[in-house]
């Protein structure tokens, strides 16, 4: 070892030394972790990463006081990816033909259809290739590298229509992102294979299975595609690939409006797409653009309003993506002629800010705008932190928004003897919805199930006569599976009282059988609480 490895590993050593020295749990504090970093530089010039810091950790098991658990959580990069209590890994299909031919889309061809190349979750498929193994993969390792656990993960597949690509290769795909859970290991190289894209269902059964027991476990898989292509046929595909949401590109419910971007379909075809989704169980997961070519600020608040009075849709979580112009799109005919401008930014605060505040309790707003590098946007909307203007506008106009996000304990300490369950329910197209939640006092979710109780016969003969038990969610930074701390929201037992109170309000409405649509990684954890496996779905009598 040269003397200046030398001098960076004693320095390292110095860094640990202080930093577990310090009082106090979780993230370090920004100031204290500064002024170590001063004390030991790098190399007698540079700083140290957090990611060094805990490499160092990691190279010397059982020299220190504390778990590599523990000092991962202190080290954590970017902490807020793990806060809702699962970890996303996000990944791109390959370029292909989309069956869109919507105005305001880009076209890059070095992309899926309305990605940009300089986004940076396409940044990281292009450097691998688009393939999925290796995404994530490397996606995992450099969580784990951050200092995140990576044994419960969310799989979000962008890349347009997942519908219009082959079955062939969609089989693929999902194969190799469980094949890539299952053989993580964040010491080693990702494995080379000789892969020609192709899997049987056999192979995707087998890496489902697998996974069931994985160290990275996927505790639910996000597809997208548009509310045309969501057949009977589609739905079961979906479901049999082991998906759990769908995110679904409503964009307006105006026909006009949708007719003038040439979006390709109707309103009409969105309340199918929902219903279908909804009743096979999957959580609904909507994205809507205001600023569309054809609309207005006002008549973009009235279409806003059709999400949640429309017993049809009623999304279970919403992208708010307001229009921009970008070179590729041929929106810009539209707007060289005089026929489309962007709202200015007060009018596009002042929308948003009549807009958020109408969104239920049970529907979770997870964007306002969409994550496009500013040197992309001819015009429209540049600031990064929307979300945050419209909140503050919200609060001084004296309004509040009671939406999930805005209300999750994320990293709080909470007392799990001191929640309250609340009931919120709604009517839908299928039927009567329920969303339970674990609430603190001041009206923190800890926790929430969504259950349908569905009427009339169900399309897929598993599900007639069944209550339908579409998520349960528990927040809080992502624990390790099994482990237990003080203060957290997870492994609490706070999903187990979800599930059952879930299952007693099935009962008092007359269904014989709870169905859940389980994760792959989550079917385990049902089996315990008394559920049995069925063919897609897993189940529990509840009388």
């Amino acid at each position: 070892m040269s003397l200046s490895a030398l001098g960076r590993e004693h320095d390292l050593d110095q860094i640990i030394g202080e930093l577990l020295a310090l009082e106090g749990e979780g993230p370090l504090d920004a100031r204290a972790l500064d002024g170590i970093l001063r004390r030991h530089p790098k190399d007698g010039c540079g700083f140290f990463s957090k990611r060094e810091i805990l490499r160092a950790f990691r190279g010397a098991p059982g020299r220190w006081p504390v778990s590599e658990a523990a000092f991962a959580e202190r080290m954590r990069t970017c902490p807020t990816r793990s806060l809702s209590g699962i970890l996303p890994v996000t990944v791109l299909t390959k370029p292909h033909p989309c069956p869109g031919r919507c105005i305001f889309c880009p076209d890059d061809v070095r992309m899926p259809k309305s990605y940009l190349a300089d986004e940076p979750g396409c940044q990281r498929a292009l450097q691998n290739g688009f393939d999925p193994f290796r995404q994530a993969w490397n996606r995992l390792r450099a969580y784990h590298d951050m200092g995140h656990r990576t044994d419960k993960v969310e799989l979000i597949v962008l890349g347009g229509t997942w519908s219009a690509y082959p079955e062939r290769y969609q089989r693929w795909f999902i194969a190799r992102l469980f094949e890539a859970l299952n053989r993580f290991d964040p010491s080693q190289a990702p494995p080379v294979d000789d892969e020609l894209q192709e899997a049987d269902w056999a192979r995707v059964e087998r890496a489902h299975r697998a996974n069931e027991t994985a160290g990275s476990r996927c505790v639910g898989l996000s597809l997208e595609t548009r509310p045309d292509h969501v057949t009977e046929a589609e739905v079961l595909r979906l479901r049999r690939l082991g998906a759990t949401k769908v995110q679904l590109g409503l964009q307006s419910l105006d026909d006009s409006v949708l007719a003038a971007n040439r979006r390709g379909h109707d309103v009409e075809a969105s309340r199918r797409a929902m219903t279908r989704l909804r009743g096979a169980g999957f959580k609904l997961h909507a994205h809507w653009m205001a600023n569309l070519h054809g609309s207005t600020p006002e008549r973009d608040v009235e279409d806003f309003a059709r999400l949640f009075e429309d017993p049809a849709l009623c999304p279970d979580e919403l992208k708010v993506y307001p229009c921009s112009l970008l070179e590729t799109a041929e929106l810009m005919d539209v707007y060289a002629r005089g026929d489309w401008r962007p709202y200015s930014h007060d009018e596009l605060v002042e929308l948003l800010a009549r807009c958020l505040p109408a969104v239920p309790a049970w529907c979770r707003v997870s964007r306002v705008i969409r994550d496009i590098p500013s040197p992309d946007i001819v015009v429209g909307n540049r600031k990064t932190n929307l979300r945050e203007v419209v909140e503050a506008r919200v609060k001084e106009q004296g309004g509040r928004l009671t939406e999930i996000r805005s209300r999750e304990v994320r990293g709080e300490t909470i007392d799990p003897g001191r929640l309250e369950f609340v009931i919120r329910s709604y009517p839908s197209e299928l039927g009567k919805e329920h969303f339970l939640e674990l609430a603190t006092p001041a009206g923190r979710i800890a926790g929430f199930a969504r259950l349908t109780l569905p009427r009339g016969e169900a399309p897929q003969p598993e599900l007639r006569d069944r209550a339908l038990l579409r998520e349960v969610h528990i927040y809080g930074n992502a624990r390790a599976l099994g482990e237990r701390s003080e203060g957290v929201a997870q492994h609490t037992g706070l999903g187990r009282k979800l599930v059952e109170q879930a299952a007693q309000l099935a009962a008092d409405s007359g269904y014989a059988t709870l169905a859940v649509i389980s994760a792959v990684g989550t079917r385990a954890w049902y089996r315990r609480l008394g559920f049995t496996d069925g063919t897609l779905y897993q189940h529990l009598p509840t009388q």
